[in-house]
């Protein structure tokens, strides 16, 4: 939360150290927009209802932007502040719930739960709970800190319980990498003679998961720093660190849409078997695959 006391001993609560540059929002306004628009598109059309909380997550981030476009006609306004702080806040958690449901996915289209380090019926429950539990910490910091302007004591104990969320969700992501990678490397064998394509899907939540877990460092990093740290002074800071990681994570799942996993699911449940080498890829498959005719990826 960009903020601080005016340093001209007025004792004004400063909203901003900078002056918000319109341009900038208004190019992430549009960016975040269509893929948002792009993603409630895909999500519907492929009954992809698992990415609901992404397309919300989509919807803050947008709504955020426009928080900030208002903010450069007046930094002083404290509903466009705090739109923007809360909402850019809080999205990440938003996508990443919908991450966590792709990796059961995953998991239940290639059979592999025998080799997943968590039952696949709780590792949804396990990562979206500690993702709700970020989810509602952030929130509460985030309003904490703006509902305590004249109060340091309350902003302070707002940017304590915003660190703690952040950190839960770093905590929560880092396990969630790690059980990845363990039921990849655990099931090698068996994913060989999978004929869906898993490696995509799996590679796609690598890199979200990434992106994801630098933007929650930089916070935790600016949040130590506290109001009047280098990163809170320089507006260049969170469209390097937050924006523009964020909007990758939207374009790369535009681009490997899970929602295609849907297709593949229900396809696997009329064939039977993800291990059937000898059956002709039907349409739907093909789509799921690029248009391509290769089942190993």
């Amino acid at each position: 939360m960009a903020g601080g006391q005016d340093n001209n001993g007025s004792g004004r609560y400063v909203f901003y150290h900078y002056h918000p540059s319109l341009p900038a929002a208004a190019v992430f306004v549009v960016l975040f927009g269509i893929s948002t628009l792009l993603h409630i598109w895909q999500s519907f059309s492929k009954r992809a209802w698992f990415m609901i909380p992404f397309i919300i997550g989509g919807l803050f981030e947008t709504t955020g932007y426009v928080g900030r476009i208002l903010s450069s006609h007046d930094q002083w306004d404290l509903g466009p502040f705090i739109m923007q702080t809360l909402l850019l806040l809080v999205a990440p958690a938003l996508f990443a719930a919908s991450i966590y449901m792709v990796l059961g996915r995953i998991i239940h289209l290639t059979d592999g739960e025998p080799y997943s380090l968590i039952r696949r019926t709780w590792l949804t429950k396990i990562f979206v709970g500690g993702d709700v539990l970020s989810f509602l910490a952030q929130s509460a910091g985030g309003g904490l800190m703006s509902s305590g302007n004249d109060d340091p004591d309350e902003v302070k104990l707002g940017e304590h319980v915003i660190l703690a969320g952040l950190l839960i969700q770093i905590l929560f992501f880092g396990l969630f990498v790690v059980a990845a990678l363990v039921f990849q490397l655990r099931g090698r064998s068996h994913l060989h003679k999978v004929m869906v394509p898993w490696k995509k899907y799996l590679i796609m939540l690598y890199i979200t998961s990434a992106f994801i877990l630098v933007r929650s460092i930089f916070r935790v990093v600016e949040y130590i720093q506290g109001n009047d740290g280098f990163l809170l002074r320089h507006e260049v800071f969170i469209y390097v660190f937050d924006a523009a990681l964020m909007l990758g994570v939207m374009v790369i799942m535009n681009l490997i849409h899970p929602g295609d996993i849907a297709t593949l699911l229900k396809e696997k449940d009329d064939r039977g078997s993800v291990i059937q080498m000898d059956r002709p890829i039907t349409e739907d498959r093909a789509k799921a695959y690029g248009g391509q005719q290769q089942p190993y990826v």
